[in-house]
């Protein structure tokens, strides 16, 4: 590698490192469990059809800190927890790269409803699941939060991506693995 390449590409390996160590962290069951539990909590306190969706759910996957960190290459990393019937049945971790005009880091939460069975039963018997490969993912955004209930969004899988802002508006999914855990 040519010298004046050297040192961006260190500082960015430092950036990369800092920014994931919290995430590099696998975390215990009971960590998770008790993650996911205070993301539940604040999803049905800032988006107001939240007590609809978990009602019709076959299943909830819940990442209560996904982790994002770049500079021009950038990725993201977090683990938690699919719940059937209020009760963990397994843990996973997303997972996803990124090239372009990026610098920076954020954490941010996602849960996904799986409103049918199959739906749900695709996911769970995949060897790595990648949302819009896999299966499309309905990403409900900032602005619909007040709009939306379980008859206006009727997909078999449908996410909210929150940050320390509340509801996020235009992300995507696209491209993230999900890939069950052995814990």
């Amino acid at each position: 590698m040519p010298y004046s390449l050297l040192k961006p590409f260190t500082l960015f390996l430092l950036f990369l490192g800092l920014s994931f160590g919290q995430a590099a962290h696998a975390a215990s069951k009971t960590e998770i469990d008790i993650e996911v539990k205070s993301a539940l909590k604040r999803f049905k306190k800032e988006v107001d059809a939240a007590d609809e969706y978990l009602k019709i759910a076959k299943g909830i996957l819940v990442f209560p800190s996904v982790f994002k960190a770049g500079f021009g290459i950038g990725g993201e990393y977090g683990e938690g927890a699919m719940l059937i019937n209020g009760k963990t049945v397994d843990y996973y971790n997303t997972a996803a790269a990124s090239i372009g005009f990026q610098l920076g880091a954020q954490s941010k939460t996602i849960i996904m409803i799986f409103t049918t069975n199959k739906a749900l039963k695709k996911f769970r018997n995949s060897d790595g699941w990648e949302a819009g490969v896999d299966g499309s993912v309905a990403l409900v955004e900032l602005g619909a939060a007040k709009t939306f209930d379980t008859n206006t969004i009727k997909d078999p899988i449908i996410a909210f991506i929150i940050s320390n802002k509340g509801l996020m508006y235009n992300l995507s999914l696209e491209g993230s693995k999900f890939s069950k855990l052995d814990k």
